[in-house]
């Protein structure tokens, strides 16, 4: 059952049935009876559930960074992956066309549902209960968000700066790996030209990239 599966029982049934209607949906009882509004609504609520998380939870970060990390969260692809988790697609109503076509499982159908039902939750339960599902839903992937977008800048700092006045790009380079499968310390070095400029360590291989980046920027000794 969807509702239990979100994690949330509806008081009014037909706020969750709406969330779920594709306007390729024909219902001779209901003309324009679909989940655009709530499409549209749901939109604005993640975006400021979201917002409000990254803002109370990373107060280190500027403006600038808030936004991007935001941007990773609430995209077509992150809201395709929650509604894959619980099998959206079968709840979906959708016109012969669309049934026909993959509609059940195209990117665009789904993520829009997931948003329909995020204000469908929020008409029905509250703000309270909204920011609840969507944090639990999403709270793996805001921090990964944050995770990739301190790697990204890190190696892309590093990676601009060498090549500047080398041909060379940086090469990371795993070291060895410690520990338990399921808790294992991974160490890598990053090296240009054969010389090394750094070492990192970390939970994940990117983690450790991450971390030989960074020491190789505040290190500062860059191959000329």
């Amino acid at each position: 059952m969807l509702e239990e599966k979100l994690g949330y029982i509806f008081k009014d049934k037909e706020l969750l049935k709406n969330a779920l209607i594709h306007k390729s949906y024909v219902d001779k009882n209901r003309k324009n009876y679909n989940n655009e509004r709530l499409e549209f609504l749901g939109d604005s609520v993640l975006g400021f559930v979201v917002a409000e998380y990254l803002y109370k939870n990373y107060p280190h970060l500027p403006e600038g960074e808030l936004t991007k990390i935001r941007s990773l969260v609430v995209c077509e692809e992150s809201l395709y992956n929650v509604a894959k988790s619980f099998n959206l697609g079968d709840s979906i109503y959708l016109g012969k066309g669309e049934e026909m076509t993959m509609g059940r499982d195209r990117p665009s159908i789904l993520s829009d549902a997931v948003e329909a039902i995020f204000a469908a939750i929020y008409l029905d339960g509250g703000i309270e209960k909204v920011r609840e599902i969507i944090i639990s839903l999403l709270k793996d992937k805001i921090e990964n968000s944050v995770k990739e977008r301190d790697i990204k800048d890190y190696k892309t700092m590093l990676q601009e700066i060498i090549q500047k006045d080398n041909v060379f790009s940086p090469k990371y380079i795993l070291i060895k790996e410690e520990g338990p499968d399921h808790n294992k310390i991974f160490t890598v070095s990053v090296s240009v030209n054969e010389i090394v400029l750094g070492t990192g360590r970390g939970k994940t291989k990117k983690e450790a990239e991450k971390n030989a980046a960074k020491q190789a920027l505040l290190k500062g000794n860059y191959i000329k």
